[in-house]
């Protein structure tokens, strides 16, 4: 049964919450006049429509007129077809395919056409399938002649020609004997793991014979640890506090505070940027903020929350828990230190008693 959806009644029309059907990114004839028609239809003007999308207006207007030579390079033109399309209520991803159909890369060279001709083929293949039809059949005779020249008649058995001398439980010829059985081998035995006195809480400063030092060390949470899983730009990593990474295709861009682009790229999956450390910049993220993950010192720190996140901020947060983990350490060391000073003491105690008595 098919849907009836091309007489509405003018009741459903005039009502206030009544909306049009967005239109789809294909059926106009070029992508400048569908992004132009889903904006008229949407009764937003370009003004608006720049505040939503964070595109200048002169670029909104270019592509409505398919004027693509004012857009800026092929990266920030991609993400603004694409933030465009988003804002209309369109599909992102047919948008950016039309996009680059229409407005092919300039820097891939067009690569000449390979191949047999048309008509080469015609003129060939009688004499090819003759050859492959000649060689299936002269394959399968030699298989069949094969087959033929080394059947014979069902011989009888040469075992079936002996006689019987002999019975089960004997051997012909020998007498067998059954000797005292013999002991089963030892088992395996693996010595205890040697633990070496005092190592353990000089590396980790956890005593492992305090539960009070085990239960401490268990309550701290650890974070989810930074992943790379792609490209890592910026800083190196000893001069760095702060990693972003995109979950999905995204774009970053980093200002700096005259408004300077720092860093500007469209972050696949897994690919990440590294903040340097005491930088006065501004983290944008456009409209895709949640989809970034912020490491501070290596270690999981949530999600942007903001499309534009201070960087300073950020640094702030790191330093900050860094400081934190290190007091705790610090604590816990000598939190045991003063555990195995009173334990010595009282071994001391312990055996001067034992001496006196």
């Amino acid at each position: 049964m098919a849907l009836d959806t091309g007489n509405l009644s003018e009741e459903f029309r005039t009502h206030p919450d009544w909306k049009d059907v967005v239109p789809s990114i294909t059926d106009a004839p070029t992508l400048g006049e569908g992004l132009r028609i889903a904006r008229e239809q949407s009764g937003r003007s370009l003004a608006e429509l720049s505040s939503v999308t964070r595109v200048p207006a002169r670029y909104l207007t270019a592509l409505e007129q398919n004027d693509f030579s004012t857009l800026p390079n092929r990266v920030f033109s991609t993400g603004y077809v694409r933030a465009y399309a988003d804002a209309l209520g369109l599909d992102e991803q047919l948008a950016v395919e039309r996009f680059k159909r229409e407005t092919p890369d300039p820097s891939v060279p067009l690569q000449a056409p390979v191949g047999v001709a048309f008509e080469d083929v015609r003129r060939y293949s009688p004499r090819l399938i003759a050859a492959g039809l000649a060689l299936v059949v002269a394959v399968v005779g030699w298989n069949v002649f094969q087959r033929v020249s080394l059947m014979r008649a069902p011989q009888p058995s040469d075992i079936a020609a002996i006689p019987e001398s002999w019975t089960l439980g004997a051997v012909p010829g020998q007498s067998l004997r059954l000797s005292a059985p013999q002991p089963a081998p030892p088992d395996q035995t693996i010595p205890a793991l040697y633990v070496t006195p005092g190592l353990e809480a000089e590396l980790t400063g956890v005593d492992p014979t305090s539960p009070a030092a085990l239960a401490a060390a268990a309550a701290s949470p650890v974070q989810r640890a930074f992943n790379p899983r792609g490209a890592i730009y910026g800083a190196s990593a000893s001069a760095s506090q702060v990693v972003i990474q995109a979950r999905k295709a995204a774009s970053l861009v980093v200002r700096m505070a005259d408004g300077q682009v720092l860093f500007a790229r469209q972050l696949a999956a897994g690919d990440a940027w590294r903040a340097p450390v005491g930088l006065a910049a501004v983290v944008d993220a456009s409209s895709d903020f949640a989809d970034f993950d912020v490491y501070l010192n290596g270690e999981h720190g949530g999600s942007l929350t903001a499309e534009q996140t201070p960087l300073a901020q950020l640094n702030v947060r790191a330093q900050t828990l860094a400081r934190q983990a290190a007091v705790e350490v610090a604590a816990r060391t000598q939190a045991a230190q003063i555990e195995a000073q009173e334990r010595a003491a009282t071994i001391q105690s312990a055996m001067t008693t034992t001496a006196g008595g």
